[in-house]
């Protein structure tokens, strides 16, 4: 049994990936953009040509085999034109929210990322899949959805954010939220509020989903933990078996 959220970390055993930008034709700026979201990360990128292949997608590759491609476009349009402001705000609907397939081919690879105003942009990864989890939950309209805020303030204080829980309570999905403050201010939502001053109350980000046991779907779990103010270690991940243990854990711990 995990002793801790932390202890989790130790358990991934990702390989060394590379995306691969095959026929490149959009400017570089464009592919500035996708090294500045994968600065610093276990994550290799690389270019090349290939003759008969389309222009301008990406390749996920591990262990010498391609494993998921997405195209330039979806990236742009999905990640690396976007901003955090717009989850926050409720500009982007739940609905439009996808996380590419390379992307979320990165599963279990950990990463360190740094929140504004360090960066621009590596926070971003972390907010789009935790909104990609909230969005299965609400597809699904089952299950269990686990999600902690650090502050418990952050549910109304961000309207997007707001919103999405608004739009969860229009289902059956049993919405469990951790965090500091007052768990009174959330009253108006149905959701089951746990709050605490522990590590984990503090400085945990997860969003966990677990369907019922009778239903089919994604098992999809994101943790990171703030061991430096704004920098999070963090990773996702689809591995049903550990999914579970991690909402277990939640269940039980917190």
């Amino acid at each position: 049994m995990a002793e801790s959220l932390r202890s989790f970390f130790d358990e991934l055993t990702a390989p060394s990936p590379t995306l691969v930008v095959v026929n490149r034709s959009s400017p570089d700026p464009v592919r500035n953009l996708l090294d500045s979201l994968l600065d610093g990360q276990p994550v290799s990128i690389t270019e090349t040509e290939v003759a008969n292949e389309t222009d301008d997608v990406v390749a996920l590759v591990e262990d010498g085999a391609v494993v998921a491609r997405s195209t330039l476009d979806e990236l742009l349009e999905s990640v690396l034109l976007i901003n955090s402001d717009l989850y926050k705000t409720g500009a982007l609907d739940l609905g439009e929210v996808v996380l590419p397939d390379v992307l979320r081919g990165l599963d279990e690879v950990p990463f360190r990322l740094r929140g504004y105003p360090a960066s621009n942009k590596e926070k971003l990864l972390l907010i789009i899949v935790s909104r990609v989890i909230e969005r299965i939950a609400a597809e699904h309209g089952r299950g269990t959805l686990r999600a902690s805020f650090q502050r418990l303030s952050r549910i109304n204080d961000e309207r997007g954010t707001r919103d999405v829980y608004a739009a969860l309570a229009d289902t059956d999905v049993d919405v469990h939220v951790y965090g500091v403050g007052d768990a009174a201010s959330l009253s108006p939502l149905p959701v089951t509020v746990h709050t605490g001053t522990s590590f984990p109350y503090r400085r945990s980000w997860f969003v966990v989903f677990t369907p019922p046991a009778d239903a089919a779907g994604d098992r999809v779990a994101l943790l990171a933990l703030e061991d430096e103010p704004n920098v999070w270690d963090g990773f996702w991940t689809f591995r049903p078996e550990l999914v579970d243990r991690i909402e277990r854990h939640i269940a039980d711990r917190l």
